[in-house]
């Protein structure tokens, strides 16, 4: 029987030792502790925690449906937005700008680098970035856990919860913001396959707003939409718990976790 290689599940270990797993845990974060950017983000991190106490706060996502978003309201409005991965795209589609950018998987972190090395604005990008991007004021670099939690402060370590995404609503939550809308996510893609899997795009991209955002042969890795709804799940439950929300203000889609708005609603 033939198997695919670049399945992840198909490398996992077949046997879960507890004693390498947590060594390895341990090693990482050393490491990282190590790092002179580990300090220098971990007080730029402290500088954004409770900043925007029970404020407002809008997550860009990067669906097709981003492009319905009106811009013009969000910008009028002066919401805080979060940026994510490479929504620099749109920059030359409308004037309004995110107040920050987040970015943590590995190959856009790569593709992205320029961008990330000449903006203001300020930028939460994984640790993995440090080689590629020049640590400055305006950029915090995040210690990734694989420990399935909800950071509530992310100064010392974040949960990927297989999207960016979810970052992004642990720094909001960081941050102060105990509202938040999603808009852009539209949570289905075009190209299927096995969840995480590398694959190299095509010409064009038909999964997110913007038709290079990886295509003529870019690597991506393909989403693991199940895993994506437990974390959405953890965050949906971790604001409730503290008297707030996350609510889905995307045009369309298929993400049901959180009750759907309409922006001008939200925003209100």
């Amino acid at each position: 029987m033939q198997t695919d290689l670049d399945d992840p599940l198909l490398r996992q270990r077949a046997a879960l030792n507890p004693y390498s797993v947590g060594a390895g845990f341990i090693f990482r974060r050393l490491k990282w502790d190590l790092n002179p950017q580990s300090w220098r983000s971990r007080g730029v991190l402290r500088g954004w925690k409770d900043r925007h106490p029970n404020g407002k706060a809008v997550i860009l996502c990067n669906g097709p449906s981003l492009l319905k978003v009106d811009f013009d309201l969000l910008q009028a409005n002066g919401v805080f937005c979060f940026g994510l991965n490479k929504i620099n795209l749109l920059f030359n589609k409308t004037s309004f700008r995110p107040r920050c950018v987040v970015s943590i998987n590995a190959l856009v972190l790569e593709q992205n680098a320029a961008f990330y090395n000449q903006t203001d604005l300020p930028l939460f990008l994984d640790s993995y970035a440090t080689p590629l991007v020049k640590g400055r004021p305006n950029v915090a670099f995040l210690h990734s856990s694989p420990l399935p939690m909800f950071a509530r402060d992310c100064s010392v370590s974040i949960f990927q919860g297989y999207t960016v995404t979810y970052v992004a609503m642990q720094l909001a939550f960081h941050m102060g913001f105990r509202q938040v809308a999603l808009v852009g996510a539209d949570h289905t893609f075009a190209a299927k396959g096995a969840a995480n899997k590398t694959v190299v795009s095509g010409e064009k991209d038909e999964s997110h707003f913007d038709p290079n955002y990886f295509s003529s042969g870019m690597q991506w890795q393909l989403p693991d939409l199940f895993q994506s709804e437990v974390a959405y799940t953890m965050a949906r439950d971790m604001y409730s718990s503290f008297g707030g929300s996350i609510v889905n203000a995307t045009v369309g889609g298929k993400l049901e976790v959180f009750n759907r708005v309409e922006l001008k609603d939200f925003l209100a």
